[in-house]
């Protein structure tokens, strides 16, 4: 009997990171380069996303920069319909803005629900439709949270947005199956990123967090990548339809 190692290489993929100037996405980016994918590094800050792909590149690896705002569904979509097909996308650029319902504004909801649910709705039918009309086998790969999972204080809008995907990404699933499209959703705590740091500097909120993760610490980006990796690679060939939780163990009460 001969043992086979599983395989989490990535060469000869191309991968789409959306949100990728900062934070989780440019983790990603730069795990899949290093895995030896062709990476596309996405995000609206042009310096951030140009100075990430040229530092990969100049490692040797294959990078890119596209700078696109995906709330512009159209220009989105015509940014991805002028490249070859991708066959793997990590749609993870999102926001938050916690507060009490009472305080929530139509303003707010349009930024947390048309950035969360809308934009990555049509930037997923952007790439899914370039992998459909090249006959391309792919994962999706959808950024959501233990929120998409339970319910928190000060957080109706980004529950309400991450519930919504979690939705999408089952029932995505089951329609692109058959075409060997998988569509999955990775599903942290917090991570200590430049968009949570606002709310974890404040210790009162930081201890609640703490209280609530198992194993008594909060996520870093290294703590994301792995999972990130394994659903873009072959080994993960049998799984979609699914949400990998990465919660520290939140969701387990």
């Amino acid at each position: 009997m001969t043992a086979v190692a599983p395989n989490f290489r990535l060469d000869g993929k191309r991968a789409l990171v959306t949100g990728a100037g900062r934070g989780i996405g440019l983790a990603i980016a730069r795990a899949y380069a290093a895995s030896g994918a062709d990476v596309t590094l996405c995000a609206r800050t042009k310096e951030d996303v140009e100075t990430e792909a040229a530092a990969l590149t100049a490692c040797g690896l294959r990078a890119e920069a596209l700078v696109a705002d995906v709330t512009d569904i159209a220009g989105f979509a015509g940014h991805v319909a002028s490249r070859p097909a991708f066959d793997v996308f990590v749609n993870n650029a999102g926001t938050n803005r916690p507060k009490p319902l009472i305080d929530v504004t139509e303003e707010d909801y349009d930024a947390v629900m048309g950035l969360n649910v809308r934009a990555a709705i049509f930037a997923a039918k952007a790439v899914t439709a370039s992998m459909l009309e090249s006959g391309k086998a792919g994962s999706v790969i959808n950024m959501s949270s233990q929120m998409g999972h339970v319910g928190a204080a000060n957080r109706t809008l980004y529950c309400a947005s991450k519930w919504a995907l979690e939705g999408f990404t089952k029932a995505l699933a089951v329609e692109l199956g058959s075409k060997g499209i998988r569509v999955n959703t990775i599903c942290p705590t917090f991570i200590e990123t430049p968009l949570t740091k606002s709310f974890l500097d404040d210790p009162q909120f930081r201890g609640q967090v703490l209280s609530k993760i198992k194993l008594g610490r909060l996520g870093t980006v290294d703590d994301v990548v792995g999972a990130a990796v394994f659903l873009a690679s072959d080994s993960s060939a049998l799984m979609t339809g699914s949400a990998l939780m990465l919660d520290g163990g939140w969701t387990s009460d």
